[in-house]
């Protein structure tokens, strides 16, 4: 069985490399390149509650994105000549104006990323969304924490791995996953615990091994995504003890070679309410894109700022907790950096 997969281990005191911990290192400072994806929170209303999840998202939130500021997006996306729209929540496909944004951003020529749960497939309303994605020719990023049924449903709740499994299904009897088809199945394990991710491509293998093996399931890639100490996942290891530890484990983690490729030196992140942010951590957060030096006062800036603004060049707003990006392998919404 994989690293990924396995019980969850005792937290590491050390790193990789036997180095001891640098609770001392500040995140060096960094500034944004020409944005080409545009990451946006439709709300944090989920068929789930995750015990990992750094949104805190769940079927009791009631926060959605209005009208007026959704209409604001095919604007940016025009405006800004991006390239990629991320659609987030929650689960983003639970938002009434989900498939007319989708609509909207294929028509200008965007590529748009759906982050689906896998279950929300199976959701009562929802029974036509797998046709709609591949009609629309969406890139479906799944998360499934594991190919084993004992540990998504220990993470995710009873019955989802079996319901993930059929949300796989119902993607690959439509093309998605299946080469030559050009429908992207792209899947996202978390570690069940407070350690790294494993090595990316190991796990890749493994996985698709074993989701063939055992389901027929197909998929194009697997992207290992490091837990962020913030919100739920940083609510549980604070009650266990463990959260200076595992950031201690981050810092002594710290690769500089993945500055390069952070996923906020090209993204842009919107809430729900239309306001700006350097990457989806921040803004779970509340550190807001400031396009400021450190320590200067600024307004929450929105959305409609960036119909006339570029913010290429900018700085961006780091913190302790942007160590997870740059740890071992490095993580973003993409996967491991390197």
């Amino acid at each position: 069985m994989a690293p990924g997969c396995s019980p969850v281990p005792e937290i590491a005191t050390a790193s990789p490399t036997g180095k001891a911990s640098a609770p001392e290192l500040a995140f060096p400072a960094l500034r944004r390149g020409q944005p080409g994806t545009l990451q946006v929170n439709l709300g944090y209303r989920c068929n789930q509650s995750c015990s990992h999840c750094h949104v805190n998202a769940g079927p009791s939130r009631t926060e959605m994105m209005d009208a007026a500021t959704m209409d604001l997006v095919p604007a940016v996306l025009r405006a800004r000549s991006i390239t990629t729209l991320d659609l987030t929540g929650g689960a983003p496909e639970l938002h009434p104006n989900f498939r007319a944004l989708v609509i909207a951003a294929r028509r200008l020529g965007v590529a748009v990323i759906d982050r689906c749960n896998l279950t929300i497939l199976s959701e009562p309303g929802q029974e036509d969304l797998a046709r709609f994605l591949a009609n629309q020719g969406v890139i479906v990023v799944a998360s499934l924490p594991c190919y084993s049924a004992a540990n998504v449903d220990q993470q995710r709740g009873d019955g989802v791995f079996a319901r993930s499994i059929e949300g796989l299904r119902q993607l690959n009897a439509l093309g998605y996953g299946i080469e030559g088809s050009g429908l992207n199945l792209d899947l996202v394990f978390n570690p069940q615990g407070p350690t790294l991710p494993p090595p990316q491509a190991a796990l890749e293998a493994d996985y698709r091994h074993e989701l063939d093996a055992h389901f027929g399931i197909r998929f194009n890639r697997l992207y290992t995504i490091t837990n962020m100490p913030i919100q739920r996942f940083a609510a549980v290891l604070r009650q266990q003890g463990r959260l200076e530890t595992y950031m201690d484990l981050l810092r002594s983690s710290h690769n500089p070679s993945n500055l390069e490729q952070v996923m906020c030196l090209s993204t842009i992140s919107v809430d729900w309410e239309g306001y700006l942010y350097d990457c989806d951590f921040n803004q779970m957060l509340g550190l807001p894109m400031t396009g400021l030096a450190a320590g200067e006062a600024s307004p929450r800036r929105h959305l409609r700022e960036l119909l006339e603004h570029d913010p290429a060049k900018e700085p961006i707003a780091v913190a302790d907790h942007c160590f997870g990006c740059t740890a071992g392998a490095g993580s973003s919404c993409g996967g491991a950096l390197s």
